[in-house]
C-alpha cells in the first residue's frame, strides 16, 4: 500500500520521540478498538451466559412436563358424550355448589355463573377438561365486588 507523499512527508518530519509516541497512540487505539469489538462482547455474553442457562432450563422443564400432560390425555381411552356430561355434571355440583348453572343444547353447554371463587373455577375448569374432556369455547366473565365470577362460559363435549 503507498502512502501519500504528504504523510510521508509528515512522518520523515517527525523526530524519534513524536514517531514513538504516534506508535504508542495508534497501538491504544488498536487496542481499545479490539477490547470493544471482539473481546467485550465475548465476556458479557460469557457472564450473562449462566443465567440464561438456567432460563432455559426451567423452560425446557415446563414444556416437558406439558408435552407429558399432552401425552397422557391423549392415550386416554375414548369417551362417549354421556360418559362426559355425567362427569361435567358432577364436576360441577363438587367444586362450583349452587353458584352454577348448566344448560346443555347438544354438544354445547353454557355454565352461568353468579359470585364463584376464582379457586374453584379454576379446578373446575381443570377437571372439566381432563375428566369430561369438555373444551371451553367462550367466556363471557366479570369480577363482583366480592371478588368471584359473574358471567358465562360454552364448553364443546365430545360428540355422539
Amino acid at each position: 500500500m503507498k502512502l501519500p507523499p504528504a504523510s510521508v512527508a509528515a512522518w520523515s518530519g517527525l523526530a524519534a520521540r513524536e514517531k514513538l509516541m504516534v506508535i504508542g497512540a495508534a497501538a491504544l487505539v488498536g487496542l481499545a478498538i479490539f477490547w470493544w469489538v471482539l473481546v467485550a462482547p465475548a465476556l458479557s455474553t460469557l457472564r450473562t451466559s449462566g443465567e440464561q442457562h438456567r432460563e432455559l432450563d426451567a423452560q425446557l422443564a415446563r414444556m416437558r412436563a406439558l408435552q407429558q400432560q399432552a401425552q397422557s390425555l391423549q392415550a386416554q381411552p375414548k369417551q362417549g358424550y354421556d360418559e362426559s356430561m355425567r362427569q361435567l355434571d358432577a364436576a360441577v355440583r363438587q367444586r362450583l355448589g349452587t353458584g352454577a348453572r348448566m344448560t346443555v343444547a347438544g354438544d354445547r353447554v353454557t355454565l352461568t355463573l353468579a359470585a364463584t371463587p376464582p379457586d374453584a373455577l379454576a379446578a373446575w375448569l381443570a377437571q372439566a377438561r381432563v375428566n369430561a374432556r369438555a373444551v371451553p369455547g367462550e367466556a363471557h366473565l366479570t369480577r363482583n365486588a366480592g371478588g368471584g365470577w359473574d358471567g358465562t362460559l360454552v364448553l364443546t363435549l365430545p360428540p355422539r
